[in-house]
This record gives structure tokens, C-alpha cells and sequence, in this order.
């Protein structure tokens, strides 16, 4: 999938100069919208188009709006107003019934790329920033700036961000977009068995980044996890030598041995991942713990297990799903009920 900003700058860093690129981002909503302020996409002059703004409704309409910016090369923004009977959103069918502010701006060797070979950069070195963009009701040449988080200048960013991943601000005399972007969410799969095979495929799907650990040859097979992003052979108890080990934001313990178990909730005790889960039932999970010479105080991450929402689910596919909605919430910080029970 591609609708995740890393996926997408990784389709476009390549061809940047081959082809005429427009960047599609929302900076305002009003009401119920499918996505928020700080979703981003990309257009190019195939007609190509990586991301989405809407639920696939309004993707046609801006593409011939992209068009349009590659000929003039000045910034447009864009009203879709789903509850008006005479806009082309509300023509176009869209359900969701509120309103979204577009903008769209020309990619450039002129204009830096907009900035996004930085953010490239960043992401690939798994860093985070904050991007800015000018926007203006008249049409005039794109005007961005990217920082890196953790320098003197993000600092005032970091405080307004805090809960939220974009906001607009008034600064030197013009309204500007200030985004939040990371890179992608980081799972580590401890154990490569055939349960954990729909496990790496939906996080893949996601644009989560997987990393597969099991020592075992027969497990964890290059040929039965094409979309884990890669995989480690070291030992569970190895995982802190490894230079990833600091990138992990979640991690699921699976390998169906007890030993390997106990190794691996034991060295994650010292990463700081949010999410930590162990396959199985509540006995065995106390048998694992027990095995680690810990104790369910003594945890300094907290412990999922048995893993996953209860959703009803038997098959592996079925507890991969459940697995993966607990972490998405736990990530979110979500409770996980039922939406239509908050109504």
C-alpha cells in the first residue's frame, strides 16, 4: 500500500525528475471528513496517484485540479463541501457530509521539492519533523520548509503538536500548515511460524515496517514472509545488540517455545516500545514470565497476554487481526469499543 508518507516519498524520490509531480495535502476540515489536516498525497502527470485525501470520491476531480497546477506551477487550493446541493463534492456523492480545504502544490527542482527530499531523508533514518506550508488563497509560486525534530527550531512545534498532527499558525504575516511527520510504525514479530504469517501481511499492509526475529531455520523462511521488511536470525536474548532495537515501537512474542519466550519479554523490558503481547493463554503467560525471573510488578513495559482484542476469532488470520487492532489502539492510545456506542 502506499497511502502512508514514507510509502509514498519512496514512490516518488526515484522519479522525482521524470515526471510532473503536484503534492495534494488537507489543511482545514469542517465537520465529518474521511481524513484529517496533515494527510498528504501525491499526483503526477501519468495520472498516477499515491495516497488519499477523501474515501476515493474526490481523488478524480483533484487529480484534473493537479493537472492545472502543473501547467501555471502556483499553489490552488481546493473547497469540497458535501453539504452543499451546488458543490462538486456534494455532486460527486460523497456520504461523509462535512467540508475539506485542499492544497496543492507544484514538486519542483525549482522550489526544493517542496523540501521532501529532507523528509525523505529523515524517514528513511527513521526521524521525525515538522513540515510547513505556506498556504494562500491566490495562486503563487509553493512555499514550504522542512525541521528536524530535536533541533532548537522544532522545539516551539513539538509543545503545539503535542496531542495533535497538524494545525495551522499564524506566522511572519501569513497562515501557514504545520504537519507532524514520522516514519513508519515499527513491529517486531519475535517467531516465524505459520501464525505469524498473516500477522506480518496485515502490519505490511498497513505500511507498518516489520522486522522478523526467530533463530530457527526452519522458521521465519525469506519465501513465507516476502512483505516482513526484514529478518533477524540472532537469538531473542540477542535483540539489544542490534541496531534496530531502539526503533521497535511495538513487538508480539510468538515463537511457541517457552524459553525463546522468556528471552524475548525479558530483553524488551529495556526498549521503549509501547505495545508488548505474548501468544497464549494466562497460565502459560505467568510459565513465560516466571521463566524470565520477572513478575508481572516488575515489568517496566506492560504485558498483553493473552494478546489482542476478543473478537471471536480461532484461525490465524482471525488472531492476527485481533492482534493487530490492539496494538493500532494501544499506539493511538484508543479504548477500542465500539463506535457506535460513543454516538
Amino acid at each position: 500500500m502506499s497511502n502512508q508518507l514514507p510509502q509514498q516519498l519512496a514512490h516518488w524520490y526515484p522519479r522525482r525528475d521524470d515526471h510532473q509531480w503536484v503534492l495534494g495535502t488537507i489543511y482545514k476540515t469542517e465537520g465529518p471528513s474521511y481524513r484529517s489536516p496533515g494527510a498528504m498525497m501525491l499526483f503526477n502527470d501519468l495520472g498516477e496517484q499515491f495516497g488519499l485525501l477523501s474515501g476515493g470520491c474526490l481523488e478524480s476531480d483533484i487529480q484534473i485540479k493537479a493537472a492545472q497546477v502543473m501547467v501555471s506551477g502556483m499553489s490552488k487550493t481546493l473547497c469540497y463541501d458535501a453539504s452543499d446541493e451546488d458543490d462538486m463534492s456534494f455532486l460527486l456523492g460523497i456520504g461523509c457530509g462535512g467540508t475539506v480545504y485542499i492544497l496543492l502544490q507544484l514538486i519542483s527542482a525549482e522550489n526544493n521539492y517542496l523540501g521532501l527530499p529532507s523528509v525523505f531523508d529523515a524517514l528513511q533514518d527513521r526521524q521525525s519533523g515538522f513540515l510547513l506550508q505556506k498556504i494562500s488563497e491566490q495562486p503563487e509560486p509553493a512555499e514550504t520548509d522542512f525541521i528536524a525534530e530535536g533541533t532548537g527550531q522544532s522545539a516551539p512545534y513539538t509543545e503545539l503538536l503535542h496531542n495533535q498532527r497538524a494545525m495551522l499558525v499564524s506566522e511572519r504575516g501569513h497562515s501557514w500548515l504545520v504537519t507532524r511527520v514520522s516514519p513508519s510504525f515499527h513491529l517486531l514479530v519475535v517467531g516465524g511460524g505459520v501464525d505469524a504469517r498473516p500477522l506480518i501481511s496485515i502490519a505490511s499492509t498497513l505500511g507498518w515496517e516489520t522486522t522478523l526475529c526467530d533463530p530457527r531455520p526452519a522458521n521465519g523462511r525469506r519465501e513465507h514472509f516476502m512483505n516482513a521488511t526484514r529478518i533477524l536470525r540472532c537469538h531473542p536474548n540477542a535483540l539489544g545488540e542490534e541496531t534496530l532495537f531502539d526503533h521497535f515501537d511495538a513487538a508480539v512474542v510468538m515463537t511457541h517455545n517457552l524459553e525463546l519466550d522468556a528471552a524475548a519479554i525479558s530483553v524488551l523490558q529495556s526498549s521503549s516500545i509501547g505495545y508488548l503481547a505474548l501468544l497464549g493463554p494466562i497460565v502459560r503467560r505467568n510459565q513465560v514470565i516466571e521463566m524470565a525471573n520477572l513478575s508481572i510488578n516488575q515489568l517496566t513495559v506492560p504485558l498483553s497476554g493473552p494478546a489482542g482484542l476478543r473478537l471471536g476469532g480461532e484461525l490465524p488470520e482471525e488472531i492476527a487481526l485481533s492482534i493487530i487492532a490492539e496494538c493500532q489502539a494501544v499506539a493511538t492510545g484508543s479504548d477500542a469499543a465500539f463506535i457506535s456506542a460513543s454516538l
